[in-house]
């Protein structure tokens, strides 16, 4: 799904693997050690600390949780487009299939039918053309990291640009006494 979503927005870094540390020395390791990994960029990894507890969500997304502001609205509006015309063309098929197979319903009010069938598809489509922009495993990162800095502890955002730099930060701030949250 990751290449999926990668392909329809601007997106480049679709997971968050974040590690959650008690202490500021044991983070800060964290962060030089994973800017160390092949392919990982400065912009990738995001220390935040207490000092960042009081920031409003909507600071807090724009400033850690999502460094690409352009990325995430164009991957919303190209997922709904791909998604819900994809729908209107299964919705086509079906309405196609119950022509064919002279269905009485669809063949006494073809109108009627046609735009029940197809509409449905459509919406369907759009439905879930938001769920695989929105990412609904966000909130739940993004949950963990505001409970964390206000307890005091110190939170390294990666942003993964796939799945093997993700496997390299899970392993990395796995071997560490840090706990791991992440995003689908």
């Amino acid at each position: 799904m990751d290449y999926l979503l990668q392909g329809m927005g601007e997106e480049k870094s679709l997971t968050k693997v974040v590690g959650l540390f008690a202490r500021e020395a044991e983070a800060d390791i964290a962060v030089r050690r994973l800017l160390r990994l092949p392919g990982m960029r400065r912009g990738q990894v995001r220390l935040l600390g207490p000092q960042h507890a009081g920031l409003r969500a909507r600071d807090l997304l724009s400033e850690a949780l999502e460094p690409e502001p352009r990325g995430p609205v164009t991957t919303l509006l190209v997922t709904h487009a791909v998604a819900g015309m994809l729908g209107a063309m299964l919705g086509l098929l079906a309405f196609g299939y119950l022509v064919a197979t002279s269905e009485p319903a669809v063949l006494n009010s073809p109108l009627l039918a046609f735009m029940a069938i197809v509409g449905f598809g459509m919406t369907f489509g759009l439905m879930l053309g938001a769920m695989a922009a929105l990412r609904p495993d966000r909130v739940w990162v993004i949950r963990r990291v505001r409970s964390a800095l206000r307890k005091r502890q110190w939170v390294v955002v990666a942003h993964a640009t796939g799945a093997h730099q993700t496997a390299l930060v899970q392993d990395l701030l796995g071997s560490s006494e840090a706990q791991l949250v992440r995003s689908l």
